[in-house]
């Protein structure tokens, strides 16, 4: 349920391969893994602009086209590549703000680097390119309006902040620091130069405050989905497990130096995949 995860291998013809998602989202209903397909492959395509190391003015101008499109498609004459999304539109009542939150959290990593944010300001990118994935994705699922809209809430800022702290280095060797100056300054770093921060001792006493986030954020995603029925549940339990592994795998290897990336095993996504999916 965030637009990290969607940058996995999606294809245009709307396949996936090697994520958390794809393994998610094959266990559901054809029109509604069809739906999830063309949103996340959405997502890649306005990631890809986001990330690409194309002129900063080159890559806004792609992802106002892309809102130009977006409203395009909700005025009834979607371009030629949108032509697929008009029924899971209609199917699934997709809301266009959404979409468009989303291409607003991809560009504000465009005129500048995010480098050291307010917490208010990590919370709203937090929200449009992770939760605003979420909130087009219970529509698809099947959540009520109420539950749903707090589960993309929760479950979203769960999953991207457990991104941030996994990408620490990688982010860093792309000029990028979503760490809260708040977080930062309270642990005594006043840089936000992203590789100065990346090895500086003190990183984990910053880290303490987005693990704390991330674990109440799948705390209370978790009291949602126990409330809901299994079958409307499934696929974002899956990603919910998925990501809450990971994130205490990051709490066994610590955040001092030297770290090593971590992921889940195979044996570990297909014991999950089999709980969560079948049993």
């Amino acid at each position: 349920m965030t637009a990290a995860d969607a940058t996995s291998q999606v294809t245009p013809e709307g396949s996936a391969s090697g994520s958390s998602f794809y393994a998610a989202m094959r266990i559901l209903p054809r029109e509604q893994r069809e739906a999830m397909f063309q949103i996340y492959s959405f997502c890649r395509q306005v990631d890809d602009i986001a990330d690409s190391d194309g002129p900063r003015p080159d890559r806004l101008k792609a992802l106002d086209q892309w809102r130009r499109d977006i409203d395009a498609l909700y005025a009834g004459h979607p371009p030629q590549h949108l032509h697929d999304y008009v029924s899971s539109v209609k199917r699934f009542g997709l809301r266009r703000d959404d979409f468009i939150a989303i291409i607003d959290g991809m560009e504000m990593d465009v005129p500048a680097d995010i480098r050291a944010p307010d917490a208010r300001t990590l919370d709203l990118y937090c929200d449009r390119v992770a939760s605003a994935v979420g909130r087009l994705s219970v529509r698809v699922f099947g959540l009520g309006e109420d539950d749903g809209i707090l589960l993309a809430h929760h479950l979203g800022r769960a999953l991207q902040l457990t991104n941030i702290l996994r990408d620490i280095d990688e982010d860093a060797g792309l000029g990028r620091l979503y760490l809260p100056r708040e977080d930062l300054n309270a642990a005594g770093v006043m840089s936000n130069d992203p590789l100065v921060v990346a090895s500086d001792p003190r990183l984990p006493r910053v880290c303490e405050g987005i693990l704390k986030q991330a674990r109440d954020h799948f705390a209370k995603s978790n009291d949602i989905m126990a409330r809901n029925s299994r079958r409307v549940v499934r696929a974002p339990k899956i990603m919910s497990e998925y990501y809450h592994a990971i994130l205490e795998k990051l709490v066994e290897r610590g955040f001092a130096l030297p770290r090593k990336p971590v992921k889940l095993s195979k044996a570990a996504k297909i014991f999950i995949l089999i709980r969560y999916a079948f049993i």
